[in-house]
């Protein structure tokens, strides 16, 4: 119902456009055919439905749309039919209906007041359905209750009826009332008659006198007031009143009711008329009787009696309001309705003296028929005025005379009876005022006089009188005239009343004290306080001549006799009128004069009270402090103050200080050694002043309230500019001669010191103010307690206007003291340690309140930025020492309180600031060179360390600054301003404006800071940032945006468009707008259409880029960046608007401007987004909680979708996600279509500008706190939730930075009832980083050359902070507050975060140190990576001992195994990790079968030897990656069961198309595990075609042509023989059968038709091109390739499906026929041919040239085996984004001494030389040297152009790329033989190695080595990498720190690649011939070293190859011999 209700509320504010919504509103409503039906039933939906459409209808009612009130009208219709149950829900209660009625009614009734077509609709219906209810009511219908409650709610919300109607309504009440009605008026007339004449007449009137009223428990003094009260009579009007039911009066008052509103609705007949008054006249003839009933005597008692009373007075008060109705339609002048008026008038007032002494007045029933009853007659009187008002005003007097004698109206709660009369008084008055003055003097002198009248009090003994208690009818009397005044506020009545007051208090019963004074008193200061002159000062004359009077009367003999009220007038009432009128004055002029009068008041007290002993002082003093405190209220202390007001306010205070009334300001305890040991016997006064100081507060806290209200009025106490302080005459004329406190008391002076001392805090010490006497010393503790309390009390805000300025601020109080010349030197110190002092509760007073949010956080920023502001406005005093105070006091200030740096007002005081506002007659050029250095020195400070917190924020305002033209023109010193801002710079260039670790060096935050910046900076390269130029040029920007704004808004205005209503429209009519300049005030409804415009057009633009980019396009940064930027213009441009339109527009605005960034998700879009977001919070503080918060969403909305930094999935971890499954453990999956990185740098980015709010928000702004809070609590809550991409380390633990950033908070104060939720989140912090190291430790590097080493700096500044012992969260807070040690989070040794933890403080501690430990090593890996040519560095060696090694590992295995097996990754030479690990997994076996890195710690050869039960775990373990699984066939492993199996369903566990890499070692296994590998290498072939066909490939090149062994058999190959029929026909039959492979399953049976099909034509069609090399070899070489083309052209392609051999992506579309060349060999011929071929998943007509060499009689597995390796190479350096080049060309053995070798398409010229090309677009440098005379460096000039032009820079870099990945691959492999006939260059300059024949342990020349260096670099290569000659060039150390990265990259995948050709151990290659090459191959990688040591290692191998002889020796040797170029 609630949501119905608002949508009905938004709805009616504009109907026409929700037009849809009504008409589904209207379809909920009961249908037509229901309620028309017999029996209708409806839902609670219906009901709901109509009541909201009465809502709407009663809200909008000039709605067009019909349908509403069709459904009204039908409703009203059906009413009769909802009086019958079955109409209503059956979850619907009596109360339900009730309320239903209520409401539908109530909207009815103001439907039709307010649309009187529609009400007269409903008045159509109301008399039916009205008349059904009350004839339902009386018979046996289906439910009365319900028609009760239907008729409850109409005498409530009566709707509009017909005339016609209300008269047959009315006769039927009357009717069904019973009541007999006279037949004629004459009768009527007679009984009024007779009525009147029973009664008293209207013109008799009952004395007060006569009158007699008791308690209400004293019933029997009430029933003398009852005529015959005990006989027959008075019992049968009780019989006849408890005859009548409760629920026949109930019926009546609802009767009553409605003919009161039909009364009021139309005009009836008269007959019926004069009935209606007749029964409403009945009931007020017996009302009286009925209330002076007592309660004995009637038969019921309890609450049935309570219920009969008040249904009776219920009655009762409904007949009035009848009779009312019925008189107010009389005519005024006939006879007839006066005589019917005054007879009303008289029933109504005896009836409502009834109600002032019956016994039921207390209850709310007779309470509101009295106040009917008082209403009714001034409605009656008043109109007419004349005879009726007067008898009115004669009637009334002594009804309220009744009224005031109840004792129960004394007191703050008067009564309703009071309440009333005291209402119907002022009524009277004010309508009578002006017609008839006479009668309302007199009875407003009457009541004054009734006052003065004794009664019998006169008569009784003067001994009894005084004992006597004062009437209550007095007291009260006196009350209502005093309120009278009040509520009438006329000057004339005052002066009645007041002067008869005034009599009685000075000559009358008042003299003396007693209760009647008192509320003399009280009436006359409340008289007082409405502010007119004559009777103000009569009465503070009055008030003070008697509290004067009252303090000299004090210690007197007759004090000792006086009556307890007279204390109770000196300390209660006399204050408390002081108080009332100074609270009640508003008139300047009488405040100011009251002002003086009450200080001139206090001085005297101050000095009577002096003289007397104890505490008098204090006890007179005090009282007066809350109406001086209110009266100086709205004192302005810096306005100017004439002398004699401001020693009235040097006087109190002196008092103040004298008497101890001040609240202490001291909050630690005084020190002893402060305390002269005279001090005991100086007497209580200096004890007091003491005390006063250090507390406790000795007196009531309503005076120590008062006081600090009064500091914050009270002006400086300098009474003179010139020596005010020597002058002690008038100091001691404070004191008085009878007191021993003058200046010649010395034991005083010393305990005023001595308290004066304490006062400032110990800065000036007794000794040091011997030259200060005892009334100076007073008189400067005063000063301490006023400045100090001054900020105290409300941090030091001065009263005066309502916007906190600096002028506002207290300290302008303070240094008034500082600028008086001449002062002595004690008494300068004193002042400067109250300047302290006052600066020291100041900030105390805002740490205080630190926590605070809403309008007093508001309020205490805004006080702090006042300080702040005023000391900078101060810096330029004349008086350097005040200069020098400021400086300091704001410098603390600052440091204290950031936020004063981003605080607009204080950046404005500093950049713009003037000097003063007045000129200066003196000409100084010396002070003002002062202030400008000073300024300078301080602008400076302030910018820097603004920048170094808040980088964004703080531009972001500068910028803002900038655009504010105006004021950069008017700054005083703009040139010295520029020349200081020029000279700020900042970037991740060198920048010496900070150091260490602030907050900016930060890279997000400086990333980000370069993105607010505005500039158009590359942030991949490094940059510098200058603020000044920057912040113009952004500057600018903004103001043209905010410009075109404006100019389109003037020109949409002043064209008129989509005004309509215009009376010119067109070009014409705005050409005539814009020249009478109608457009510089334009129409509210013109911009709301402007804007409505823009924002609709921004948002639509602002939507399509987020489409775009959701679609995977690429959104246009410069649009996206101009449409952000021209909504912010337009959003900014309306803020200052109160408009409400578009409101629900601006903010779909803000949150796209918030949102899209987060959308889009590129480097690009969030540097714009950080503009845009610096922008809006620089030009819009308030803003600032709104856009925090739609960020926040935004960032958790990324979390939520798995997005950057938040994209979990393994495909976007990266190197992990890209080497599965060779060298990485899980299930291949997609990459990603966009790349996770540039998501990952957007999060970095946008980190960078929350870290930056953070800084700016952290101690202002609670709110904004909470906010970020809840972002962190969003995203640590799911501790995996994170990327594992190493790209993403830096930007994860910036986060995690932030993290312990916000923890540290709860130090503060504001954050201090959060404490628990934050160290909950401090865990989750370290909980989520532990997280980090749960992976393997990884590389990653990009094009942005400052990536690394922000990456680096990331976490060196995490490590910082998380090692910094002012985040530990353990520790005391600011206050000193004992923190919470985290037990409260642990229930059952169960932590939310850690778990299971025994000792949580404990735990918590060894999970920190391990955290460090790790980041610490991360750190110093990430800093080698990014420095990796640098020599210095930490160590990552801790010197740890064995049993810490030991808790490091437990401790990380029982937070995570996986974060101990990545320990020991990291530190894999432990030996204590490693075997404490290892005993780990065993122990814990079951717990970890998901985590493929726990395998080596259970499998190994031992446990194979031992046949160790841990492998009984395998089968259920998780999969390993495809080199790990492979390793385990090694013969080590013994073929163990359990081992194999395991690996067979690793290897079956991955698609077979990833195992075909490894088909080559497969196949050389099949020796040692024949059935195993046989099993699956059958099974894997069945699942895929091409791994079939590799795999017979590889077969085939495993077998060997027949030969003899040493006896001459003939024999075969050993079991690596595998004879094929569908393969090789020429193998036999008998061999095929009689291999176990082929009868295990691998036959022709093992293919599908369709596959079989496509084997047999690929292998054919191959088989026919190879066979050429055979046909071609008896032929002549010159016919050999004619040879080629007939050959070729027998070849037909069949089929569209076959593909190459080297590459199955490639599908062969045809071959080139002319395009064979026969190559040279010295027993074969290999033949080079070219085939056109597609992609496989390319576009079909995208056919490309692919040339193939198929070689015969070479050996190709060795190259395999080389490639291999360079193949894993390449993925890893593709895999952590290294620039490094390697091609592993493709190599395919297809027979013995056979296979395929890719080829790159040539020119003819090189296929005339016949020289073979494995790579793509090369040639050799041996051929290239038989073109060119000159080295590399000059055959890359020639080729590429001059050294230095951009294609010879490229391909330089492509050289250097190239030549370092062949490095690394080269110190891996040892590839020898490298004459420059193996070394390939491709058109772009990339080196590539061909050739691998002598690999690893061989060598050629009978493996002598002579190629000492680990890879080639000859001399002319060095040209190139080194142009400086002695290896200190750029381009050098570029190409050793590939080198090294390689290198590093390459070590993390040691087992892999080692691995990799371990499984080759056994093949009988050559290179596995001799030596060691697994052992030596481990060595080249050395695992022991660090990366640091090995970095350096690889530096080395660099220098040493660097122009080796021997590389250069080889070269000459195979020149001379083999004729190869060099």
């Amino acid at each position: 119902m609630e949501s119905m209700i608002e949508l009905c509320d938004i709805i009616a504010k504009n109907p026409e456009k929700f037009s849809d919504k009504i008409a589904w509103i209207c379809g909920r409503c009961p249908p037509s055919e229901l309620l028309l039906s017999g029996s209708p039933r409806v839902s609670r939906s219906h009901l709901n439905a109509v009541l909201v459409v009465a809502r709407l209808l009663s809200k909008c009612p000039n709605c067009t749309d019909n349908r509403p009130r069709s459904v009204m009208l039908e409703f009203i219709r059906v009413i009769p039919a909802s009086f019958h149950p079955s109409f209503w829900p059956q979850s619907y209660n009596n109360d339900s209906i009730v309320s239903f009625f209520a409401d539908f009614l109530k909207y009815v009734s103001e439907s039709a007041d307010s649309s009187p077509d529609f009400g007269l609709e409903i008045a159509g219906l109301v008399g039916e359905v009205v008349t059904a209810a009350v004839n339902n009511h009386e018979t046996n219908g289906s439910d009365p209750a319900i028609s009760r409650a239907f008729l409850l709610a109409l005498s409530q919300n009566f709707p509009p009826i017909l005339p016609s109607d209300a008269d047959n309504l009315i006769n039927y009440l009357l009717d069904q009332l019973a009541m007999s009605v006279p037949e004629s008026p004459r009768e009527l007339i007679t009984g009024s008659s007779e009525t009147s004449s029973s009664q008293s007449s209207p013109l008799s009137v009952k004395h007060f006198q006569g009158i007699e009223v008791s308690s209400p428990a004293n019933d029997s003094s009430r029933g003398s007031l009852i005529a015959n009260g005990g006989g027959p009579m008075f019992r049968q009007q009780v019989s006849s009143f408890e005859e009548e039911s409760v629920e026949s009066m109930e019926k009546h008052e609802i009767a009553f009711k409605l003919i009161a509103h039909t009364l009021q609705k139309v005009s009836i007949d008269q007959k019926l008329l004069v009935q209606v008054r007749f029964i409403a006249k009945k009931q007020l003839q017996s009302m009286s009787a009925f209330l002076k009933i007592r309660k004995r005597d009637w038969t019921e008692q309890g609450s049935l009696l309570k219920s009969r009373v008040n249904a009776k007075l219920s009655v009762y008060q409904a007949a009035v309001r009848m009779q009312i109705r019925s008189l107010l339609s009389l005519e005024a002048d006939a006879k007839t309705s006066k005589k019917l008026i005054l007879e009303t008038l008289a029933l109504l007032i005896d009836a409502a003296e009834a109600c002032i002494v019956s016994v039921w007045r207390k209850l709310r029933v007779c309470e509101e028929l009295f106040n009917s009853l008082l209403s009714g007659i001034v409605e009656i009187a008043l109109p007419r005025g004349g005879q009726p008002l007067r008898i009115l005003l004669i009637r009334l007097k002594p009804l309220v005379l009744a009224a005031c004698m109840q004792a129960d109206t004394w007191g703050n709660s008067q009564g309703a009876l009071f309440e009333g009369v005291l209402k119907t008084c002022c009524e009277i008055i004010q309508s009578g005022w002006a017609k008839d003055r006479a009668p309302i003097d007199t009875f407003i002198m009457g009541l004054a006089t009734s006052i003065r009248e004794r009664n019998d009090y006169e008569e009784k003994p003067q001994v009894d009188k005084e004992k006597q208690a004062v009437p209550a009818v007095q007291l009260n009397v006196i009350r209502l005239l005093a309120d009278l005044n009040v509520a009438i506020r006329k000057p004339e009545v005052v002066d009645m009343i007041l002067p008869l007051f005034i009599e009685s208090l000075e000559e009358g019963d008042a003299m003396t004290p007693s209760l009647l004074r008192l509320r003399l008193l009280d009436a006359v200061s409340r008289i007082a306080s409405l502010g007119f002159e004559k009777s103000y000062r009569e009465t503070v004359v009055l008030l003070t001549r008697s509290y004067l009077s009252k303090l000299l009367s004090v210690g007197s003999a007759e004090s000792r006799t006086l009556a307890p009220e007279a204390t109770t007038e000196r300390v209660e009432t006399l204050p408390a009128a002081f108080l009332l009128i100074a609270s009640g004055l508003k008139n300047a002029k009488l405040r100011s004069d009251y002002c003086h009068r009450l200080l001139s008041l206090c001085s005297d007290v101050g000095l009577a009270a002096e003289s007397k002993s104890g505490r008098s002082g204090a006890d007179f003093l005090g009282p007066l402090l809350p109406a001086v405190a209110e009266i100086c209220s709205d004192f302005d202390p810096t306005a100017i103050v004439e002398p004699s007001l401001l020693k009235l306010f040097r006087n109190l205070w002196f008092y103040i200080a004298l008497f101890g009334l001040a609240p202490p300001i001291q909050k630690t305890q005084i020190p002893t050694k402060l305390v002269s040991t005279t001090l005991n016997s100086v007497g209580s006064m200096g004890t007091i002043a003491l005390q006063a100081v250090g507390g406790p507060y000795m007196w009531n806290e309503l005076w120590s309230v008062a006081v600090q209200r009064i500091a914050q009025g009270t002006p400086p106490l300098v009474v003179s500019s010139v020596k005010w302080l020597e002058d002690e005459l008038e100091l001691n004329a404070l004191h008085n001669p009878g007191s021993r406190q003058g200046s010649g008391n010395e034991k005083a002076a010393v305990s005023h010191r001595t308290a004066l001392s304490a006062a400032l805090g110990g800065r000036v010490d007794v000794g040091s103010m011997s030259t200060i006497s005892g009334v100076k010393a007073t008189y400067l503790l005063a000063v301490a307690f006023l400045e100090i309390i001054r900020f105290s009390s409300n941090g030091g805000i001065l009263n005066g206007r309502t916007s906190l300025t600096a002028s506002r601020s207290a300290f302008s109080c303070v240094f008034e003291y500082l600028k008086t010349p001449n002062i002595m030197l004690a008494v300068f110190q004193c002042l400067t340690a109250i300047v302290h002092r006052a600066f020291e509760t100041a900030v105390f007073w805002l740490e205080d309140r630190i926590s605070e949010t809403g309008n007093e956080a508001v309020i205490r920023e805004s006080t702090l930025f006042a300080h702040a502001c005023f000391l900078i406005n101060s810096m330029s005093q004349r008086e350097e020492r005040i200069r020098n105070i400021s400086v300091n006091l704001l410098i603390h200030l600052r440091d204290k309180f950031s936020q004063v740096l981003w605080n607009s007002s204080c950046l404005d005081s500093l950049l713009f600031y003037v000097q003063n506002d007045t000129p200066t007659v003196i000409n100084d050029p010396a002070w003002e060179a002062a202030v400008r250095s000073l300024y300078q020195k301080i602008v400076r400070e302030w910018i820097v360390i603004s920048l170094s917190y808040a980088p964004c924020t703080t531009q972001g305002l500068l910028q803002e600054k900038l655009c504010k033209a105006n004021t950069w023109q008017q700054a005083r010193h703009k040139t010295d301003v520029v020349s200081l801002l020029s000279e700020i710079r900042i970037g991740t260039g060198k920048s010496d404006s900070w150091a260490g670790t602030q907050t900016a060096n930060i890279p997000a935050v400086i990333a980000a800071a370069a993105a607010a910046s505005g500039a158009n900076l590359k942030l991949s390269e490094a940059f510098i940032l200058e603020v000044l130029s920057t912040g113009i040029v952004s500057a600018t920007v903004k103001c043209n945006y905010a410009g075109e704004i404006v100019g389109m808004k003037r020109l949409y205005n002043s064209i008129g468009w989509f005004q309509s209503d215009a009376p010119q429209t067109g070009l014409g009519g705005g050409l005539q707008r814009l020249i009478s300049g109608a457009f510089s005030q334009p129409a509210e409804t013109e911009n709301d259409s402007f804007n409505e415009m823009l924002i609709s057009k921004f948002v639509r633009l602002l939507q399509q880029c987020v489409n775009i980019a959701e679609k995977g396009g690429e959104v246009d940064k410069s649009q996206f960046r101009e449409t952000c930027s021209q909504a912010t213009a337009l959003l900014l441009s309306n803020l200052g608007s109160d408009r409400k339109a578009n409101l629900e527009g601006f903010a779909k605005l803000l949150r796209l401007l918030c949102w899209c960034p987060a959308y889009i998700s590129t480097p690009d879009a969030m540097e714009t987004g950080v503009f845009i977001w610096t922008w809006l919070v620089s030009a819009a503080p308030q803003l600032g909680s709104l856009v925090l918060a739609e960020l926040v969403d935004a960032w958790l909305w990324t979390n939520d979708t798995k997005r950057g930094l938040f994209a979990s999935d393994v495909k976007y971890s990266g190197p992990a996600a890209k080497l599965r499954p060779h060298l990485a453990p899980g299930e291949p999956e997609a990459l990603p279509d966009t790349n996770p990185v540039d998501q990952i740098i957007a999060h970095r980015l946008w980190l960078g500008f929350f870290i930056d709010r953070f800084e700016v928000v952290r101690h202002n702004s609670v709110e904004q706190l909470l906010l970020l809070g809840r972002m962190l609590q969003g995203t640590t809550k799911r501790l995996w939730n994170f990327s594992h991409h190493p790209a993403a380390t830096g930007t994860f633990f910036t986060f995690m930075l932030l993290g312990l950033k916000f923890c540290s908070c709860q130090s503060q104060g504001n954050l201090q009832n959060f404490r628990a939720g934050l160290q909950l989140l401090e865990d989750r912090i370290y909980r989520a980083s532990l997280g980090w190291f749960s992976y393997e430790p990884e590389w990653f590097d990009t094009n942005n050359i400052n990536f690394a080493p922000s990456e680096s700096q990331s976490v060196s500044l995490f490590v910082y902070y998380l090692s910094s012992g002012s985040l530990d969260s353990l520790q005391s807070d600011s206050r000193g507050r004992a923190p919470d040690n985290g037990n409260s989070l642990v229930e059952a040794n169960e932590h939310p975060v850690w778990g299971k933890m025994d000792n949580y403080a404990v735990g918590r501690e060894k999970r920190k140190q391990l955290l460090l430990m790790l980041c610490q090593h991360e750190a110093y890996r990430l800093e080698v990576w990014a420095q990796p040519l640098s020599k210095e560095g930490t160590s990552s060696r801790p010197k740890i001992s064995a049993d810490k090694w030991i808790e490091y590992a437990r401790t990380a295995f029982s937070v995570d195994p996986r974060i101990a097996f990545s320990l020991a990754s990291r530190f894999p030479t432990n030996p204590h990790l490693k075997a404490e690990i290892t005993q780990l997994v065993q122990s814990h076996i079951t717990d970890i079968r998901c985590i493929p890195e726990a395998l080596p710690y259970f499998v190994n050869p031992k446990a194979v030897d031992e046949n160790s039960a841990l492998l009984q775990q395998l089968p259920h373990w998780a999969a390993c990656s495809i080199t790990q699984a492979l390793e385990f066939l090694t013969p080590v492993y013994k073929g163990h069961p359990r081992v194999m199996a395991y690996v067979l369903r690793v290897l079956e566990s991955y698609p077979p198309e990833r195992v075909t890499s490894s088909c080559h070692s497969l196949c050389k296994l099949y020796d040692t595990i024949q059935g195993l590998v046989e099993g699956y290498l059958l099974r894997a072939a069945q699942r895929s075609d091409i791994f079939s066909h590799i795999l017979i490939w590889h077969l085939q090149g495993e077998a060997c042509e027949p030969g003899k062994d040493a006896s001459g058999k003939v024999v075969y190959l050993s079991v690596h023989f595998f004879p094929w029929e569908l393969v090789r026909n020429c193998l036999n039959d008998s061999l095929l059968k009689g291999t176990g492979f082929w009868a295990r399953g691998l036959s022709a049976d093992s293919f599908t038709p369709k596959a079989l099909d496509v084997f047999q034509r690929e292998f054919d069609f191959f088989d026919k091109v190879t066979s050429i090399s055979g046909v071609l070899f008896p032929l002549p070489k010159e016919e050999r390739r004619a040879g080629i083309q007939r050959e070729l052209e027998k070849i037909q392609l069949k089929g569209d499906d076959l593909y190459l051999p080297t590459a199955p992506n490639k599908l062969v579309r045809g071959i080139q026929v002319d395009s064979g060349v026969p190559l040279q060999s010295a027993a074969k011929v290999p033949i080079m041919i070219t085939f056109n071929v597609i992609d496989r998943d390319g576009d079909p007509n995208d056919i490309k040239p692919q040339a193939c060499i198929f070689k015969v009689g070479d050996d190709c597995r060795q190259d395999v085996l080389a490639l291999q390796v360079i193949a894993l190479l390449r993925d890893i350096f593709t895999a952590v984004g290294l620039d490094l080049y390697v091609f592993p060309y493709g190599v395919l053995p297809t027979g013995p001494e056979r296979g395929i070798i890719e080829f790159a398409i040539t020119t003819e010229n090189e296929f005339l030389k016949k020289v073979p090309k494995v790579v793509p677009n090369t040639r050799s440098r041996s051929q290239m040297g038989e073109t060119t005379d000159g080295g590399l460096y000059e055959i890359f000039q020639q080729d590429y152009g001059p050294v230095g032009s951009p294609s010879f820079e490229a391909a330089r870099r492509n050289f250097i790329i190239s030549s370092a990945g062949y490095a690394v691959a080269s110190l891996l492999l040892q590839p020898k033989d490298r004459h420059n006939g193996n070394l390939l260059f491709d058109n772009e300059g990339r080196l590539v190695h061909i050739d691998f024949g002598f690999i690893l342990e061989t060598s050629p020349g009978g493996n002598m080595r002579f190629e000492s260096a680990h890879f080639k670099l000859s001399h002319e290569m060095t040209q190139l990498l080194d142009p400086s000659g002695v290896m200190k060039s750029e381009t050098w150390d570029n190409f050793v720190s590939l080198c090294v990265k390689g290198y590093l990259a390459a070590r993390r995948h040691m087992n892999g690649i080692i691995n990799t050709v371990l499984l080759m151990l056994d093949s009988g290659l050559p290179c596995f011939s001799r030596g060691d090459p697994i052992g030596n191959l481990r060595k080249r990688f050395h695992p022991e070293m660090t990366e640091r040591e090995a970095a350096n290692f690889m530096k080395k191998v660099c220098t040493d190859a660097y122009n080796k002889w021997t590389t250069a020796g080889y070269d000459l040797i195979q020149y001379l011999q083999q004729g190869i170029e060099k």
